[in-house]
Formats: structure tokens, sequence, C-alpha cells
């Protein structure tokens, strides 16, 4: 795909971005796709497909009691707990504003870890990691942003969550649907949102303005980016998912590389 090689425009040392179908099909890859990048908050995706993974099985329940008094696992996936944005304080009662919350994933970590009887880390590993061939990811330390990995591993979790083999297809469809809809709360680097709609884990893109998607990106679009310079969306419209990775952090030149980017891959891809 030639919108990937827009990448070598941005101003970063080190960038890598594919673009990948539902069925695995890589339709292209730019940039050094092996390489390893720390992840930011693109590692919330993946700790969120692990709480889903461990509801399945069994270990927990979206709707039991976790973080703060009223809040849910559910409530923790979607940025609803009230949890502060990097600290273990309570700013709101669960459910009343989107209040995105790095501590909700922590807390969120701890709680699967203790349900499981196994570190989350690990948890990640043998629930995520390990059956998609991920061998190059890793999380050491927070849940929320401490993850590191690569173009090709994360092409495989974006093709899982379009057609999931290791979570039943109508889990992910909850998971990229909107949780508590109408409110309001401020995503990161972009400013206030009204609505700021999240599903389990993944941000969902809807009328948001500004967005670190494209202006072509379709309402249905979901994913995250990190403040590592990274992001991951996957549009259920288009039909795909696209990964970029830099060693740059996330901030202005970003804003304003990565929308006309979306949109010329968007526009390849029709």
């Amino acid at each position: 795909m030639e919108s990937l090689r827009i990448i070598d425009t941005w101003p970063v040392t080190t960038a890598a971005a594919a673009v990948v179908r539902a069925d695995g099909t890589v339709l292209g890859t730019h940039g050094p796709a092996g390489h390893r990048f720390p992840l930011a908050s693109v590692t919330k995706p993946l700790a969120a497909y692990a709480a889903l993974v461990a509801y399945e099985e069994g270990a927990v329940e979206l709707d039991e009691p976790a973080g703060p008094e009223g809040s849910t696992v559910r409530h923790l996936l979607a940025h609803t707990s009230g949890l502060a944005f990097d600290e273990h304080r309570v700013t709101a009662p669960p459910g009343n504003r989107r209040l995105y919350s790095n501590a909700g994933f922590e807390v969120l970590g701890d709680h699967i870890a203790k349900a499981s009887g196994i570190p989350f880390a690990e948890y990640l590993r043998q629930a995520v990691l390990e059956p998609l061939g991920m061998t190059s990811t890793s999380l050491d330390g927070s849940p929320a942003r401490d993850g590191v990995s690569t173009v090709d591993d994360l092409v495989r979790f974006a093709a899982e969550v379009q057609a999931p083999r290791l979570l039943d297809p109508r889990t992910v469809l909850e998971a990229q649907s909107v949780v508590h809809p109408g409110l309001k709360g401020v995503l990161p680097g972009y400013g206030h949102q009204s609505p700021n709609d999240w599903g389990l884990g993944f941000e969902i893109r809807d009328s948001k303005s500004p967005h670190w998607t494209g202006n072509t990106s379709s309402p249905a679009a979901f994913g995250h980016f990190g403040q590592s310079g990274t992001f991951l969306w996957i549009d259920p419209v288009a039909g795909a998912a696209c990964v970029a990775l830099t060693d740059r952090a996330f901030g202005p030149w970003a804003a304003e590389a990565w929308t006309p980017f979306t949109d010329a891959v968007l526009a390849e891809l029709s």
C-alpha cells in the first residue's frame, strides 16, 4: 500500500505501519515491522482482551464489584469507575463521568490476578499473546501503559479482533459498543468530547472532533492511541485495521500527521 509510505515524512527516527484484513491478509507493511516499540496506552486493548478472556473463562464477571465502591469490572474497562487519571483516588461516582484512568486499568489487572491466581502479565501472555503467536510482545509493569510490541505482532491482534478466535464474537461486539452512552469526558491530547464514547477497553470514533483517526473514518471505527506515538484502529466499514508505531512521544506532530495518513489509507482501501 503506497499510503503507508507517508510515515517516511513523519518527524520521527523510527516508524513502522501495516494494514490487515479480518482474515489475516496483510495488505501492506512499511518500516521495520519487527522492531519493538513501547506501546504506552495501546497496551490497554491488549489488557482488555485478556480481561474478556478471564470473563469468558469464568474467572471474573463484567458486573462484579471491582475498584471503588459501586464500581465493577465493566466500569474499569469503560473508564467510568470514577478513579482519577493517574492516581488511585476517587473523583466521581461510578458511571457518572468518563474519566480516562490509567489507575483503573491497574486496579483491573490486580483484580484479575487475584481472581485467577496468576500475575496479570503472565495471564495476558497465556490468554492472548501466546495463542496469537505474539512472541515479541511483553508486559513489564502497568497494564495501562507498559507493553512493548511490534507491528508484526499487533497485526495478529488486529486480525483477531476483527475475526475472533479467542473470544465469542458477541463478546468482542460488546467490547466495541458504547458502554454508558452519552457521558462527557476528556480524550487525552484532544480535549473535552461530548459524548466521549468508549466500549470495553476500546475508544469508539463516533462523531468526535478533533480526533486521532481520519476525517473519513466511519463512526464505527474503534481502537486506541498511545503517548509513545503509537496507534491501532479497526474500521468495520472499511473491513480493515491499521497499526502505526513510532519512537517519538505524541504531540502536535502526531495530531497533524495521523489524520491525513488514515484518510490516505482509507482512500486506498476503497
